[in-house]
């Protein structure tokens, strides 16, 4: 949980200067592509709990 502030927040600055040089952000334009990536971390958390299990 300590770690989701500073993370938001950097994300933020790292978006404002991206703009202010006239970049494309690092990230996907469009609230889908949000969604794909939390899913491919969401796959990957689910997976490792069950091979945990599996393992024990």
């Amino acid at each position: 949980m300590k770690e989701l502030i500073p993370s938001l927040l950097s994300g933020v600055v790292v978006g404002i200067i991206f703009k202010l040089i006239r970049l494309p952000i690092p990230a996907p334009p469009v609230l889908s592509g949000v969604i794909g990536i939390v899913g491919v971390w969401l796959g990957a958390s689910l997976i490792s709990l069950v091979l945990d299990k599996v393992q024990c």
